[in-house]
């Protein structure tokens, strides 16, 4: 499925290791999902770690999914 970029929630990569960037401008090398559900599938299928060019714990994740369920970009 193809979406606009603006209905994108964009997860980061940054020095300090990977988060979710409500404004869609943190620097950094970033990756788009449609939904948790599709950050999930993205992390259990490599891809995520595949588009951000680096490996990522569980626990950053975690923390992403947390950080997007509370943030209100993801009532867009």
């Amino acid at each position: 499925m193809q979406s606009d970029k603006v209905e994108l929630l964009r997860i980061v990569r940054t020095g300090d290791g990977v988060r979710f960037d409500e404004t869609g401008r943190v620097p950094g090398r970033g990756a788009y999902v449609c939904s948790a559900k599709c950050l999930e599938q993205a992390f259990a299928a490599r891809k995520l770690q595949r588009a951000l060019r680096c490996g990522i714990e569980r626990s950053e994740v975690d923390q992403v999914m947390a950080d997007m369920a509370t943030s209100s970009a993801q009532t867009r």
